[in-house]
């Protein structure tokens, strides 16, 4: 008997579409997060100024965060829900690109809320009598914090893809999944690869964005293909 088998055909039910729906919801909620960044956020013309303006913008970035973290924890459950459907079929590929989901998303989590320091930075800087001086060095701290933040951010995103690679090669060898959708992750995780070659080399570089989009419609058609598995998984034993 497989262990497979041995699980009830409920749990089965409950672990696929519960991954399933976690990738998508993840997705969706990180599309808001962007248009969130888009109309209440903007861009600034440099360290200085985002400091200066953190007042105005800390309830939208407070929230951009919250959900940033929501949707890497969902993203998470998905990973664990792509292994349960693939590891009958491919077990190693399932496995390690799992972990490596997994890990890339806790790497990204602890980036994932950065007002918890820069609100403090902020207040210092908006208090009354600070000195210019202070007022310096307290952009200072809010750079350095930051790039703690951007070296996650391109930790995460270099490791990612390499999982996207993984599981796509083992949805290509699960027949519930089928040829067609595991080539096409895998062109997904061809691209997040590059995209992390050129942002480990140039960490400034606005590429970072490919690196999530990328996981954006890899948990979009990864969670939509989960939800419509069978209950016992990618072989349907």
């Amino acid at each position: 008997m497989m262990v497979n088998d041995l699980l009830p055909k409920q749990e089965d039910r409950t672990v696929l579409r519960g991954g399933g729906f976690a990738g998508v919801l993840g997705s969706v909620v990180l599309l808001v997060v962007f248009a969130i960044v888009a109309v209440f956020v903007g861009t600034f013309a440099g360290p200085e100024a985002e400091v200066a303006a953190y007042p105005d913008v800390q309830v939208a970035r407070t929230v951009e965060n919250g959900l940033y973290l929501v949707a890497l924890v969902a993203w998470a459950v998905s990973f664990a829900g792509l292994y349960r459907a693939l590891r009958a079929t491919s077990p190693a590929s399932a496995f390690y690109g799992a972990v490596l989901g997994i890990v890339s998303m806790v790497v990204l989590a602890a980036g994932a809320l950065p007002h918890v320091v820069t609100a403090t930075v902020s207040d210092l800087y908006h208090a009354a009598g600070t000195s210019p001086a202070e007022r310096a060095g307290l952009v200072a701290a809010w750079q350095a914090s930051q790039s703690v933040i951007d070296s996650l951010l391109v930790v995460g995103l270099a490791i990612a893809p390499i999982a996207v690679l993984l599981l796509g090669a083992a949805m290509g060898r699960a027949p519930a999944f089928g040829t067609r959708l595991g080539r096409g992750v895998v062109g997904l995780g061809a691209a997040g690869t590059a995209a992390a070659v050129v942002l480990v080399a140039v960490p400034e570089s606005p590429v970072g964005v490919v690196g999530i989009l990328v996981l954006v419609v890899f948990h979009l058609l990864a969670g939509w293909r989960l939800l419509r598995l069978p209950a016992r998984g990618a072989d349907g034993s």
